[in-house]
């Protein structure tokens, strides 16, 4: 299964060049305001792509998908829209998961500790695939200024994936992280398509497993 990753194209997705492949990821950041009317471009755009399957989760600028969840979901009819929840697709366990630690109360954000720990605890032992917007502690989280590097991902999505037996991993958030990472048997990808200077420039990253 060829699988195409990309994450944080904040409806610049017109302008990325996306290969063929069996499943089409987006790993959220896919608005840039949040509107409905960028969503419904995006799930046109969904349309046009080749891929059997497209995968798509929210990240914490698609404030639509928060704000007015009935209206923004109905639109996808082109992608299959996993919050909190999963599909299997061709023998593979998807789960997909928005929700990221709190900065400046964006969409989908919770605190660190209890309250985004208990959606971690929802994912299933048996997923091969987990899509979270952001970044496990430690793994392509990287923030770079000028002065020093700070890693900012989530402790509670590192500790839950110690029970976990993940084949891939796919998030994005962290605009510098983007790139791969294979630790033991699971091969982690920052999908962002979007550089620190929120220019569509990341190619996507393709996976065949």
């Amino acid at each position: 299964m060829r699988l195409v990753c990309i994450s944080d194209t904040h409806s610049m997705h017109r302008q990325i060049a996306v290969p063929d492949g069996d499943v089409l990821i987006h790993a959220g950041d896919c608005l840039g305001a949040g509107t409905v009317a960028e969503l419904e471009d995006l799930d046109n755009w969904f349309s046009e792509q080749p891929h059997r399957h497209k995968i798509l989760i929210a990240g914490n600028h698609d404030w639509c998908l928060q704000d007015e969840p009935a209206e923004a979901e109905a639109l996808l009819r082109n992608a299959i829209y996993l919050r909190d929840s999963g599909i299997a697709i061709e023998g593979l366990s998807f789960w997909g998961s928005p929700w990221t630690p709190v900065f400046f109360d964006w969409a989908f954000n919770l605190t660190r500790g209890p309250a985004i720990a208990g959606r971690w605890e929802q994912i299933p032992g048996d997923t091969d695939i987990l899509i979270t917007h952001g970044p496990p502690a430690g793994i392509l989280d990287q923030v770079v200024t000028a002065t020093h590097a700070e890693s900012v991902g989530c402790d509670d999505l590192a500790r839950e994936l110690e029970r976990l037996r993940l084949k891939m991993h796919v998030f994005g958030h962290i605009h510098e992280g983007h790139g791969q990472q294979r630790l033991g048997d699971c091969l982690f990808v920052n999908a962002s398509t979007c550089n620190s200077a929120f220019r569509p420039l990341n190619p996507p990253i393709v996976v065949d497993l």
